[in-house]
């Protein structure tokens, strides 16, 4: 049964669920296989339990594996806390806007940058 919303392992024909994500730092002939990344990247391979665990690499190669605990899912407390003082530290700087030379019309979004967008007061 599947969890909607579940990202699958990345080998061909397997169903289970990806519990880690394994990426390769060609330049220095590293497989690295840590928790599952938050989202999925072209260049990165979800992978379950099963595979890997059975993980092989080309002879010559070094793989580093990261102890997946589910206790350490997400950010931690310092993590959250970095990222607090920096949007503070943004926000304490108060910005200026010419309204007479880039007029909003009210109730009109700016347009969209990324994943950030602009909203007029």
């Amino acid at each position: 049964m599947r969890i909607q919303g579940g990202r699958s392992c990345s080998r061909a024909g397997c169903k289970s669920f990806a519990t880690m994500t394994l990426t390769y730092v060609y330049a220095e002939s590293t497989a690295v296989v840590g928790p599952l990344a938050t989202y999925s990247e072209p260049h990165a391979y979800d992978l379950c339990v099963l595979h890997g665990t059975r993980l092989k690499v080309p002879n010559g190669w070094n793989v580093i594996k990261a102890e997946i605990t589910h206790e350490d899912v997400g950010p931690s407390d310092d993590d959250l806390m970095v990222i607090a003082d920096a949007v503070r530290e943004v926000a304490s700087h108060s910005v200026e806007v010419d309204s007479v030379s880039s007029p909003i019309p009210a109730g009109q979004q700016i347009g969209r940058r990324g994943h950030l967008r602009s909203v007029p007061n």
